[in-house]
């Protein structure tokens, strides 16, 4: 078997959207690789000048094969949708609080002990990775619910995406830092560092956060007293209108455009560095700028548009609606255009590489649009709304690679890729055109249960 063993930036960019979890992108410092398709169809592009795409890199301890690899990475898929629902129920009857920081430990446990397991035996590392998917699905909808609880409605815009663009930062972060410790040290002292990182993180939540301003005492009571103004009397809903839920066009707005806009996603991040390395030849794996950049790009972009449309909003100039749908709009248009941009950008590197840049800072936009949006249709459900979409949505991290691989098996070439972007395109469309159509900004009847 030919091997191959790709870099770690890379396979971040391939993976990035499980590193909430634990940086599973690491197992590329010890895993053996063979070519998933074979080089062998010249489509005219070359390498930079100064790159060298085809060299190889030193293998590591594990000989695993791409099928076995492929399971080892969905394990975690499976355990994030069977656990988000349930989760997100906790969450809101009983403590958000509680239930994101067991969720945190839960992937502290599991990213610690993964080396150990690895080396044991791989169902120890599956294992892991069902019960850091577990802990990944409750991050969301417990955060979702949180926020209900504590975003007046003058600022919900910019808090919401302050939290979730954490993510991003934190991808970005992890690409410049996490490598070099890697080849400074070595591939489990990711997972040792990361763990312990964690844990002060952990400890700091433990005494700052509350579920609700009424039991926050770190805070003074002009701030208190006014977010509750704004969000009206704290209490619970007893009982979800499953039936009211399903026959609202408002979550329905929501399901079809965070389903939509995760094809997307998961594209901008797993696939098109394929495509940017075995079409175009670009050695995305030794770029780590060229990696972080669109991370550092989309929070920037995110918090200065989510302010913007507050500020719109706290003057009467646009309707929260409008605030979501002008989000969810760019969030959908900006990708779009850089994909259909990409159908003919041809082998010009720099300026495939803007492109990128662009779609993934234009999809920022789904912060403050849709994926905020549960909050507004249902403060009392907000982290059930969420769990809702987002296990439906993660769907598609699972369709993308295999999609493209299908289209691409034996034929890494521009047209097939054409074919892939094309289909992505079709998707936001779906995503703009349904948000527009029915997405609501006002609490709906069924909210009181």
């Amino acid at each position: 078997m030919m091997k191959k063993k790709r870099g770690v930036i890379h396979h971040f960019c391939r993976h990035a959207t499980y590193l909430h979890s634990s940086p599973m992108w690491a197992w590329q410092l010890c895993m053996d690789f063979s070519p998933s398709a074979p080089d062998n169809k010249d489509v005219g592009c070359h390498p930079p000048p100064g790159t060298s795409p085809n060299a190889k890199e030193e293998d590591g301890p594990f000989n695993w094969s791409e099928a076995l690899q492929g399971k080892l990475l969905s394990c975690y898929f499976w355990g994030y949708m069977a656990s988000q629902i349930l989760l997100a129920r906790v969450a809101e009857i009983f403590s958000a609080k509680w239930v994101f920081l067991g969720a945190v430990g839960i992937n502290v446990i599991c990213t610690i002990f993964s080396p150990g397991l690895a080396k044991l035996h791989i169902a120890g590392l599956m294992a892991m990775r069902i019960l850091e998917g577990v802990g990944g699905g409750a991050a969301f909808p417990s955060m979702h619910t949180m926020i209900a609880s504590w975003a007046p409605q003058t600022e919900r815009l910019l808090i919401a995406t302050l939290i979730y663009v954490g993510t991003s930062a934190g991808v970005a972060i992890s690409i410049l830092l996490l490598g070099a410790i890697a080849d400074q040290m070595n591939w489990e002292a990711v997972f040792y560092i990361m763990g312990s990182l964690t844990i002060v993180w952990m400890i700091l939540w433990v005494f700052l956060i509350q579920d609700s301003p009424n039991k926050q005492h770190l805070m003074t009571a002009k701030e208190r007293d006014m977010i509750n103004v704004s969000l009206g009397e704290e209490h619970t809903a007893p009982k979800v209108p499953w039936c009211k839920i399903f026959k609202s066009g408002a979550f329905w707005a929501i399901l079809i455009a965070h389903t939509c806009s995760n094809f997307g996603w998961y594209m901008f991040l797993i696939e098109i560095p394929s495509y940017m390395e075995q079409v175009l030849k670009f050695n995305v794996s030794k770029n780590a700028v060229f990696s972080a950049l669109p991370y550092i790009l989309m929070p920037i972009f995110s918090i200065v548009l989510s302010k913007i449309l507050d500020i719109l909003q706290n003057k009467n100039k646009i309707r929260r609606v409008t605030a979501r749908k002008i989000a969810t709009g760019i969030g959908s248009v900006v990708p779009a255009l850089c994909l259909f941009g990409m159908c003919f950008v041809g082998c010009r590197h720099i300026v495939a590489v803007s492109i990128i840049c662009l779609g993934i800072m234009g999809a920022g936009g789904m912060f403050c649009g849709f994926l905020s949006n549960h909050m507004d249709i249902s403060p009392n459900f907000a982290g059930t709304l969420m769990a809702l979409t987002n296990t439906i949505a993660t769907i598609p991290s699972i369709v993308v690679p295999k999609l493209v691989g299908f289209i691409t098996d034996n034929n890494q070439t521009i047209q097939a890729w054409r074919m892939i972007f094309g289909i992505t395109i079709g998707l936001y469309i779906i995503e703009f055109v349904i948000y527009m159509s029915l997405a609501q900004g006002e609490v709906e009847q069924w909210d009181e249960g």
